[in-house]
């Protein structure tokens, strides 16, 4: 018997040690976009391109375009990607509180918007942007990149924003890059629900940005943060909700003012760049993407994706003014020592980005294959 055991350990250790089990790979990361998704919107399509990321859903509203065609907008980039079993959720058509008719009103005291969306009506002449389209919100034209095939959810923007957070608690990193109506009521609804956010990363709100590349593109998106440095689209649309936004328990909130983005520009050279990969993407960049457009939504992305290529932040209380006069809309920022201490949040603000390492990584990204 002796004989037996004795070979038996020798086998044991001449046979060495048992292989290891494959390590499952780690969790993909949980996100939502809500979003007023116009064109080859650059959140989206960098975070389904992220290898270690998941996309919930898109929520959209209304801002840049209206609602409408915001969905059609994101159903078709789902389209071109074949990722239509994600979720496309229209959410609010107007704002909270704000309306055409006191947008005009105020314009008569206080002077004209650069961009009003799609209560537009003048430009300034030598801008190289084009009119958003109809002023009937239920009116969706046809898109430069096709119109989608797919419909959207029938659930209700804010519902399913509290649903899935509900279902993922502190798990979720909610990206909002358009004005912030469909979180506001989310917030409303629940409570609770900015508490169980992981992370609000969102684009929106000025502190004095300024021009810092060549040439008439880059003069025209910076020259109407010269008279008006606290001033920001996203945020004058729907003040009251940005308000309501600001002063939730978020666990933590990254900003992403416009301040960053005058350093970067969607050029000729870099869509070349992606024409080797030829993927449907890739060669939809081609046409449903005119150059000359700062990398706005882009910067949220990519500062999350790829946090090295951030050169400065700052951490700042922030609140926005909703008093409906002059400074309706425009950003409110303090340090510590003078914040009002009125239930404002502090916030992470990226101020300026590192444009050639954000391009290497979108590229990256754009150009990936999935199988």
């Amino acid at each position: 018997m002796r004989h037996v055991i004795v070979a038996l350990i020798l086998s044991l250790l001449l046979a060495g040690p048992a292989p290891a089990e494959k390590a499952p790979p780690p969790p993909k990361r949980l996100v939502i976009v809500d979003d007023d998704v116009i064109g080859l919107n650059g959140v989206p399509l960098l975070l389904l391109q992220a290898p270690d990321v998941e996309l919930l859903g898109i929520t959209t509203t209304s801002g840049s375009v209206w609602r409408d065609t915001a969905t059609a907008y994101a159903l078709r980039t789902l389209e071109v990607l074949g990722r239509t079993d994600i979720p496309v959720v229209p959410g609010a058509t107007l704002p909270l509180l704000n309306s055409a008719e006191a947008t005009k009103r105020w314009e008569g005291q206080y002077g004209r918007l650069v961009f009003k969306g799609p209560w537009t009506d003048y430009w300034p002449g030598d801008t190289i942007q084009s009119h958003p389209g109809a002023t009937d919100p239920t009116v969706v034209p046809d898109l430069p990149i096709g119109n989608p095939t797919t419909k959207p959810s029938a659930e209700i923007a804010a519902a399913f924003l509290v649903r899935m957070v509900r279902a993922h608690p502190g798990q979720i990193t909610l990206f909002a890059t358009g004005p912030m109506t469909n979180i506001a009521i989310a917030q409303s609804l629940d409570p609770s629900f900015a508490g169980n956010v992981k992370e609000l990363v969102y684009m929106g709100g000025s502190l004095a940005p300024h021009q810092t590349l060549e040439g008439p593109s880059a003069e025209q998106f910076a020259r109407e943060f010269v008279n008006s440095p606290r001033r920001e689209f996203n945020i004058r649309w729907d003040p009251e909700a940005a308000k309501i936004v600001a002063h939730a328990p978020w666990r933590a909130i990254t900003m992403i003012p416009v301040d960053p983005s005058t350093g970067t520009q969607w050029t000729r050279a870099f869509l070349n760049r992606l024409n080797p990969a030829h993927t449907p993407l890739t060669d939809l960049f081609q046409t449903g993407l005119p150059p000359g457009f700062p990398m706005w939504d882009e910067i949220a992305a990519m500062a999350w994706l790829k946090p090295g290529i951030v050169t400065k932040d700052a951490r700042l209380w922030i609140d926005f003014e909703t008093s409906q006069t002059a400074a309706y809309g425009d950003t409110l920022s303090w340090t510590e020592a003078y914040r009002p201490h009125l239930s404002e949040r502090e916030q992470r603000v990226i101020l300026s980005v590192d444009r050639a390492a954000m391009e290497d990584g979108m590229a990256a990204l754009y150009m990936r294959r999935i199988k």
